[in-house]
């Protein structure tokens, strides 16, 4: 008997969603390994016997308890009324938006619906964003200005870094070595805030319309992305718009004259203070820090205000998005208007929210692009670095993530393997070269934009903050120079290969109890094998290489979508793209030798399968 409480969908969000022109992706959620089948029935409600039609699902991706199942259809005169039957032998169920039953409906009603597809309803995020690399700069700690003056108001470069120090990083420092990130291969940066606050991490604004006088003016600002954009490389500039710092003149206005401050109301205030008894203001910060006080975002002339502020900056700077710190404790209708002023003025432009978890409710195409992937970079962790989990365990969360959230949304992802808010990746290897390297691997070879945390690239390390915002080294001496080639390597890997920036992904191998993992990279006629063995010892990997027929025609003539095919009709010939070797599947089973730490990247060869 199947689960029949395992079984799940709904329309909109990430279960049925406009990919492209009136394209719907529908996804249908079944228990693990129970079913041998999904099908779907879609059609015009208005017609459904004269409309309908039926096509196999398949197999897109699977976590610790479901399997999520997916097939692209076009809305019948831009309508979708659809249902779905789950096979299992002999048995077969219908399921719809309002039954469950063992006998097909005889009419369209309780079927699920995708209403209308409109244009104005789809999710797009920049197109750039999918073949970027980021790079994150922490500009106090990258790079002094070739002009900036000796200043004893600066630590010496290099030196132990504290939460109180700073380095004079600057923005003409960046300018200096912009041949540095070219050559790396960089096309995307991301800075973390520029604008005037007292701190070393600046997430505590004091002027949101001003360049911190440290890192330089704005003018600075808008020569430094202009060369960039020479360049070909993108900017980011992360904003805070959850709370501010106690300088903001607004909050200072509130704590002198409390209640009858024009600015009262920009801040949640539970407590005026009083002279007479000593009784302080008691207001909401971010998390527990007193110098950073929340801000009172349904306020709309605070609204309006930080709206302004955002499209100043696009306008001034022709800079390329945002990065919003803490973008879940702001209000949805905000995040709703900005997005209409930053597309406005830049269609292009780039919003990423900072967000830990579930983040679909921010996703719909109204407010963010996407998230930093930090649920997939836990488990990366854990799996590459420590050890802590299971190659089954890491394709769980990372097929669970996947599922989470439309196609379109996970190519936009910001995939990040250390930040400023993070110990640095080799510390976290345990200062394993090796370990690094794998993670870097998964890291660029996954979907979604690869951003690296600056001198992670040369083999810098560093634990929680302030160690892990330690001074860029630029001494040649005291890179990692090996390494530095290795994340070279691994762009132009991502850049040659369309398969690894927009193609479908899929694990071929994930043990339970092992630490040898392999996942498939596929587009069009392009398929790319990674596989990676997160141990000390040799290992042999035995993969079942099943192919994925075309989809079925509209009369579902054709065989199922992407249906495996019997094993031996064809073998295959790949090639590892490091050594050149060929290897050959024989019946559908490619065999693939990996030493301890070690990776391999195979690339099937067009032509030249076995006859």
């Amino acid at each position: 008997m199947m689960n029949l409480e395992a079984l799940y969908h709904r329309h909109k969000q990430n279960w049925a969603f406009i990919y492209h022109g009136k394209a719907v992706k529908v996804r249908m959620r079944t228990m693990r390994d129970d079913v041998q089948a999904v099908e779907m029935s879609w059609g015009d409600k208005y017609d459904w016997y004269g409309t309908v039609r039926h096509r196999p699902m398949y197999k897109l991706i699977s976590d610790a308890r479901y399997d999520y199942w997916e097939t692209e259809v076009e809305a019948c005169n831009g309508r979708l009324s659809y249902r779905f039957a789950v096979v299992d032998g002999e048995e077969r169920i219908y399921y719809g938006e309002r039954w469950c039953a063992a006998e097909e409906p005889p009419d369209s009603f309780g079927n699920f619906e995708y209403p209308y597809v409109s244009a104005a309803d789809g999710i797009h995020p920049p197109e750039w964003v999918k073949d970027a690399v980021f790079y994150q700069i922490f500009p106090d700690r990258f790079a002094r200005g070739s002009h900036a003056a000796p200043s004893d108001r600066f630590a010496v470069w290099g030196s132990v870094p504290t939460k109180q120090n700073t380095f004079g990083g600057d923005l003409q420092g960046v300018l200096d070595h912009l041949d540095y990130l070219t050559d790396l291969g960089i096309t995307a940066i991301y800075f973390t805030p520029l604008f005037q606050a007292p701190s070393s991490h600046k997430y505590d604004t004091q002027d949101y319309y001003a360049v911190d006088p440290q890192f330089g003016t704005t003018e600075l600002l808008r020569q430094l992305v202009a060369a960039c954009h020479e360049r070909g490389i993108r900017v980011m500039l992360d904003i805070v718009f959850n709370h501010t710092g106690s300088l903001f003149p607004p909050f200072r206005d509130v704590a002198e004259k409390g209640a009858h401050s024009p600015y009262a109301d920009w801040f949640h205030i539970s407590q005026w203070a009083d002279a007479e008894t000593g009784q302080p203001m008691i207001y909401e910060t971010f998390g527990y820090e007193p110098d950073l006080p929340k801000l009172n975002m349904v306020n709309d002339r605070l609204g309006r205000y930080l709206l302004e502020v955002a499209a100043h900056w696009l306008k001034t700077t022709d800079i390329d998005g945002f990065r919003l710190d803490v973008a879940n404790e702001v209000n949805h209708r905000f995040w709703r208007a900005f997005r209409d002023t930053v597309k406005a003025i830049k269609p292009e432009a780039y919003i990423l929210g900072e967000i830990f978890h579930d983040a679909m409710a921010w996703l719909g195409g109204d407010q963010l692009d996407a998230v930093m992937d930090y649920p997939v970079r836990d488990i990366a962790i854990k799996f590459f670095a420590t050890q802590r989990v299971d190659a089954r365990m890491f394709a769980d969360i990372v097929g669970q993530q996947l599922a989470s959230y439309p196609q379109q949304v996970n190519e936009a992802s910001f995939q990040l393997l250390g930040s400023h808010d993070t110990p640095r990746l080799l510390t976290l290897c345990g200062g394993s070269i090796a370990k690094l390297k794998l993670a870097a691997l998964f890291q660029f070879t996954y979907i979604g934009a690869p951003c690296i945390y600056y001198g992670d690239e040369i083999g810098m390390s560093g634990d929680n903050d302030p160690d892990n915002r330690r001074c860029m080294i630029w001494e040649t001496s005291q890179q990692n120079l090996e390494l530095l080639g290795f994340y070279r390597e691994l762009i132009v890997l991502r850049k040659t290969h369309e398969a690894l920036r927009s193609g479908t992904f899929r694990f071929l191998h994930a043990p339970a109890g092992g630490y040898e993992l392999a996942y498939e990279r596929r587009a069009g006629e392009e398929r790319l094998i990674l596989a990676m063995n997160v141990s000390s010892q040799p290992s042999r990997l035995l993969l079942a290489l099943p192919d994925r027929a075309r989809q079925a025609d509209d009369d579902g003539a054709a065989s199922a979508a992407y249906a495996e095919i019997a094993a031996g009709v064809e073998d295959d010939v790949w090639e590892d793209l490091r050594t050149g070797e060929t290897i050959r599947s024989s019946e559908g089973l490619l065999a693939v030798e990996l030493e301890a730490y070690g990776s391999r990247i195979l690339k099937r060869k067009r032509g030249e399968a076995a006859r």
